[in-house]
């Protein structure tokens, strides 16, 4: 066995042992960039083999912890994409209107910076006092960051800039508070928002939902495991509900492609129709 056939061995190994000890789900992963990320656990734990890195994972809590950082993608920002929030500033705001209710799922919401997106938007339009925004990650520690609702100051030029394309009809800073080197968003953004832990590779449907944003999660998944999520997300969301992707993300090859109609030409933002 060549040693590169021996380290894909040893990270099934790996991927199976973190599953049926902690139930984490990474054996759909897109291999080379989970390989990558792998080989960067090794590297800040000082150890030499996959081998030695599972041992330890499955016997120190805290390393659990680091290994979960490492192989979770947490980059998020504040209207990110802002040419997207504007298409649902747009489209999907009068569709949500005829609504007397609104369940929103964001799946993979990390650290929750397109949360607030979300609910600053949706108070903007008038609409939060009658949503209900589930927001979901496989990993607690960033959900802990999340339901915290703190960033570093220095962010807010950018996500300031990132509010005014996406159509924000305000100002960005009466959201939060600023306090030394951070910001708190308010808790009244908070109100109507649900974190909690949901495995986009393992869990169920736990609700219908209006609409279902998943942005720049699934290019990390291998094609077996965005077809699964995408069954999951057609089993979640409602007849004539919306669905949004990250922008390098694609409904094209979906086992239900069919069912689903552009909302936005450029935008990766659907209706499902039946």
């Amino acid at each position: 066995m060549t040693t590169a056939n021996l380290e894909e061995l040893e990270i099934d190994l790996l991927l199976e042992g973190l599953f049926r000890r902690y139930g984490y789900d990474f054996r759909g992963y897109a291999r080379s960039s989970l390989r990558r990320r792998v080989r960067g656990a090794l590297t800040a734990e000082q150890l030499g083999t996959v081998s030695a890195l599972q041992d330890r994972v499955l016997h120190d809590p805290a390393c659990l912890q680091r290994l979960l950082q490492a192989l979770t993608v947490n980059v998020s920002a504040m209207f990110r994409d802002p040419s997207f929030f504007l298409a649902f500033r747009r489209r999907a705001v009068p569709l949500l209107r005829t609504y007397p209710f609104i369940r929103i799922w964001q799946a993979g919401c990390s650290t929750g910076e397109e949360v607030y997106s979300l609910a600053i938007l949706l108070k903007e339009e008038g609409l939060y006092d009658r949503c209900r925004i589930y927001a979901t990650d496989m990993n607690d520690t960033v959900l802990q960051t999340a339901r915290a609702g703190i960033y570093p100051i220095d962010l807010m030029q950018r996500y300031t800039a990132n509010y005014y394309a996406a159509g924000g009809s305000g100002e960005l800073s009466a959201h939060y508070t600023a306090a030394y080197d951070h910001v708190i968003f308010r808790e009244s953004l908070r109100e109507h928002v649900v974190f909690s832990q949901h495995n986009l590779a393992s869990d169920g449907p736990f609700n219908e939902f209006n609409v279902i944003l998943c942005r720049n999660v699934m290019i990390y998944f291998g094609r077996p495991l965005q077809d699964r999520v995408h069954q999951l997300f057609a089993r979640s969301l409602a007849t004539f509900g919306l669905l949004g992707l990250g922008s390098h993300e694609s409904i094209r090859f979906a086992p239900d492609a069919n069912h689903y109609e552009p909302v936005e030409p450029g935008e990766k933002l659907f209706r499902r129709l039946h």
